[in-house]
């Protein structure tokens, strides 16, 4: 298997800068082992003006049954397993030996050129033998929406003596583009084996997670986002239905960022000598602070913690030890990091917060433990049915003691003069609940699994149509909390 990057530069920029990225010497023949083979690292051209890196595979066949030995099949195959394509066409197995040879560049990492890692490099990659199970027009779909100026995918003959034979099923693949050489390089470890439709290994749970961590940026938006999970994950529908529900998420938390302020953080307009009232995003991290400290919640899960403006707020409180930031996108994780300037932070403020990325409708045992949990606007951005899954994941699996939860109350939007009658006040609200509906969930869910349930409003109160949100209060009942602590013990 054969593939290779080029790039081109100036004496400001030399191509060679190449080298440091992918951290493989352009004066060096570098040897890996994989589980399937031997990588080979070199280059075929270095100079200030173009380098080029390339990537050999050697497939040992042989070693190859071995590892599928014991998972059956025909036994007439039996000559298939040695006699294929395995050796010789980009696949998964090229994928395994470039998270083996290119990991940290793979991971956006440099530590000598770290400016260079987010800079987009003039790229031409080349495949001379890629399996396209859906031939040239596939390529195309796949690659053309991810910034390539120029895909090319040239058919293979099954023998160029005989024409007549027509085309094989593999493509002589170019790409060329401005792209950031992670990007690149993530791009092309999920759809080499896409393209093949096929998998050397067995696709375990955790192949959603690299999915996720190589399509970040691109597969959520992607128009054949759903074909490209479905082939990545071997067509295994529970994985790939997981995927999928992950990736709209990731999807919707993106589209938040895009959106101008909703109405529901807007201000009335004010002159200059009038007190400008304070936004009720503003209230509402206030409230949700007086109601940590008044539970005594030391070790918090800001659940949805989006960009980090309520983890920057329980950084300034001393009273708050431990804080972990949970959110499904990748890049409101990137934004909050840089919100909280967490590279120069000193080595004990570091200590109390982390970021981690996590769907909240799955159960996480990381998240066990802790104090309190903090789902501040986040339910309504769920569809209906995927509430309970949510509910179990906090309420029924992670068990903090005391639990907040802010929602919009729908019934103060006819006080907002900007939104229309009949809409929500964001575009990617699947609900907003009235005050009877919101206290009528909140009891179920505080009955079904040991938690008294209180209400407190958020922002001016209404005395026709109640406060613009509305904030559950859970608390564990005495007998669910020393139940908790005795398993514990």
């Amino acid at each position: 298997m054969f593939l290779t990057i080029s790039t081109t530069g100036t004496p400001e920029r030399p191509a060679t800068d190449l080298g440091y990225l992918l951290h493989k010497h352009p004066e060096k023949a570098q040897t890996f082992s994989t589980s399937h083979g031997t990588a080979h690292v070199f280059y075929p051209e270095a100079s200030a003006e173009r380098c080029t890196a390339a990537l050999l595979l050697e497939v040992d066949p042989v070693a190859l049954v071995r590892r599928g030995k014991g998972r059956g099949g025909a036994p007439d195959a039996a000559l298939a397993q040695y006699v294929n394509d395995r050796p010789y066409a980009a696949s998964s197995l090229l994928s395994v030996a470039m998270t083996t040879v290119f990991k940290s560049a793979l991971n956006g990492a440099c530590r000598a050129m770290p400016e260079r890692v987010g800079e987009p490099l003039p790229l031409r990659i080349e495949v001379p033998a890629l399996p396209a199970r859906g031939g040239a027009e596939l390529v195309h779909k796949l690659f053309a929406p991810l910034g390539w100026t120029r895909v090319e995918a040239v058919a293979v003959p099954l023998d160029e003596q005989f024409p007549e034979w027509g085309d094989s099923r593999y493509v002589r693949l170019l790409l060329e583009g401005e792209l950031r050489l992670a990007d690149a390089l993530r791009q092309l470890y999920v759809l080499l084996p896409v393209l093949d439709d096929a998998k050397h290994y067995w696709v375990a749970p955790d192949e959603v997670d690299k999915l996720l961590r190589a399509g970040e940026g691109w597969l959520a938006g992607h128009p054949e986002q759903k074909l490209i999970t479905s082939r990545y994950l071997s067509r295994r529908w529970g994985l790939t239905r997981q995927a999928m529900e992950r990736l709209e998420l990731v999807r919707l938390a993106e589209s938040d960022d895009l959106e101008v302020e909703s109405v529901d953080n807007a201000v009335d307009e004010t002159t200059d000598t009038e007190e400008k009232p304070v936004p009720l995003a503003e209230q509402r991290r206030a409230a949700v602070l007086e109601a940590l400290r008044a539970a005594g919640a030391a070790r918090v899960l800001d659940l949805g913690c989006g960009q980090g403006q309520l983890v920057q707020a329980l950084l300034k409180d001393v009273r708050f030890t431990e804080i972990v930031g949970v959110d499904v996108s990748m890049r409101a994780l990137t934004v909050a990091a840089r919100r909280l300037k967490l590279d120069r932070m000193g080595e004990r403020q570091a200590g109390r917060v982390t970021l981690r990325q996590g769907a909240l409708t799955y159960t996480d045992k990381q998240l066990k433990g802790y104090d309190a949990a903090v789902l501040s606007e986040v339910i309504e951005h769920l569809d209906l049915p995927r509430l309970p899954a949510l509910e179990y994941a906090v309420f029924g699996s992670a068990r903090p003691r005391t639990v907040l939860v802010t929602t919009p109350n729908v019934e103060y939007n006819v006080r907002w003069e900007t939104l229309p009658a009949g809409h929500v006040r964001h575009g990617d609200h699947r609900f907003e609940w009235t005050r009877e509906e919101f206290r009528d969930w909140a009891g179920q869910v505080a009955g079904r699994h040991g938690y008294t349930v209180a209400f407190v409003p958020v922002g001016p109160e209404d005395p026709e149509v109640g406060p613009p949100t509305q904030m559950a209060v859970f608390t564990m009942t005495t007998a669910q909390e020393t139940t908790k602590e005795a398993k514990a013990a």
